[in-house]
């Protein structure tokens, strides 16, 4: 990888400034017991955005969950929403609420998120949230009990799947439109890779089936109301299977097409569940800093390519909106060489010399909370410095080939929480369910 720096000066020079400006800077954050001024910081802000630098690292999800907990105590934060699939999500959602027949604990809940990467959201740090979220909630009227959704768009044969059940039992005109868009899918065992390929062979797609699915549930939707979230949930569902039909359609052109029906997906997802919510309803968003962090401060604008941290920035500034990166120096990682491969735990390297990650510890072993906004008015960090991205195929011996993301660090993020050395999540499942693999951007993410 090719140096960040001006060419104007030397690295060496460059490298002093910036360290020092990070050693002035930043404030020692040991343990995630040390955030007073991370929730100082954040103050009013309407959206929280919580990244991280990979989906299989221990520390990203228990620092989120640390700062997750506060802003609903202490802030009043309405729900979470992460890059997870909506039907898995919302069973959690079901649990954390107390709704009949949810399961009997958190780790039950979660053994049934069976699409790989399983690890992202079946690990034992997910299941002491959620249990603490559970514990939240009982003693809450249902009005303020914290929810718990997934924003994103691959679960479509899911989706149908849930739409199905659901209709065959409440409305029998609705449920043969369902019946329509499911054996549109059917050939492709419900595998959006399979109906991608496919429809490229043969000019034949499902859009229309499932367009009239969403028309056909947005026409009855005051009907489906056996919990108090049932019809938006039917909905949504109908809309995960529309937005996927057009993500796997395009994903086969490759470029920016279907990273950005994603992305927007993903916060119309958000959007929905603000409406839905009312009165000044609050969001924490969970994802990759590649979905959080600014696409603007990186070179995927040059790509043609948008994000959930633009946008949700753009439509919601005047709300306040706070876009939280995570990064570390070292450690170790859950990932898969390959798609739908075994899990298994990598080494990750030191960051690479000129990266944001070495110029953070070359100012220091300790743990970091920065807040970047003191940070633009300085020219040097204009430069674009390049961030590690560990995607859930990951190959640590290839790093420099690929993983770091050229970014203008105090544009990208308002807040980054520096973690010098970190370790593996702790998966609840051994293997995958290699039948579930979702399709996604190259890098994984």
């Amino acid at each position: 990888m090719k140096s960040p720096f001006s060419k104007n000066q030397s690295t060496d020079e460059i490298e002093k400034h910036i360290i020092s400006k990070i050693k002035a800077y930043s404030i020692s954050s040991e343990t995630p017991l040390s955030l007073d001024p991370l929730i100082e910081k954040i103050g009013d802000a309407q959206f929280v955005l919580l990244g991280e630098a990979s989906h299989g690292t221990h520390e990203y999800y228990t620092w989120r969950a640390a700062i997750t907990k506060r802003l609903i105590t202490e802030k009043g934060f309405s729900f979470i929403g992460v890059e997870g699939d909506w039907p898995d999500c919302y069973r959690l959602n079901r649990y954390v609420k107390g709704y009949p027949k949810a399961g009997e604990s958190a780790h039950e809940v979660l053994h049934y998120f069976r699409r790989w990467p399983t690890w992202m959201w079946a690990n034992w740090e997910m299941v002491a949230l959620v249990e603490w979220l559970k514990q939240h909630n009982d003693p809450l009227p249902r009005e303020n009990k914290v929810g718990f959704y997934g924003l994103d768009v691959y679960s479509l044969g899911e989706s149908i799947e849930v739409i199905l059940k659901y209709l065959k039992k409440t409305n029998a005109e609705a449920f043969l439109t369902a019946q329509k868009a499911a054996a549109c899918f059917e050939p492709y065992g419900y595998e959006g890779i399979d109906y991608t390929r496919d429809s490229q062979m043969v000019p034949k797609s499902c859009e229309n089936e499932v367009v009239d699915l969403l028309k056909e549930i947005r026409n009855n939707i005051s009907r489906y109301n056996t919990d108090p979230e049932t019809g938006f949930s039917t909905e949504q569902n109908a809309l995960v299977a529309k937005n996927a039909e057009k993500y796997y359609r395009k994903m086969i052109k490759g470029g920016p097409f279907s990273w950005n029906i994603r992305d927007r997906h993903m916060v119309d997802t958000l959007n929905r569940l603000l409406d839905f919510h009312e009165n000044g309803a609050k969001a924490i968003v969970w994802a990759h800093n590649t979905h959080i962090g600014d696409a603007r401060a990186t070179d995927m604008t040059k790509h043609g390519m948008v994000n959930v941290g633009e946008m949700v920035t753009s439509q919601h500034e005047n709300k306040g909106v706070v876009k939280l990166g995570f990064g570390s120096y070292k450690g170790a990682v859950i990932a898969d060489r390959n798609w739908g491969d075994v899990m298994r735990k990598m080494n990750v390297p030191q960051g690479i010399e000129g990266s944001w990650e070495y110029l953070l510890h070359k100012a220091g072993k300790e743990n970091k909370l920065l807040f970047l906004d003191q940070f633009r008015n300085e020219p040097v960090f204009d430069t674009p410095i390049g961030h590690r991205a560990i995607g859930v195929v990951y190959h640590p011996e290839r790093e420099q080939l690929g993983n770091y993301v050229p970014s203008v660090i105090p544009r990208r993020y308002d807040v980054f929480i520096y973690l010098d050395h970190t370790q593996a999540l702790n998966p609840l499942h051994i293997k995958p369910d290699g039948h579930q693999v979702p399709e996604t951007f190259p890098w994984g993410f």
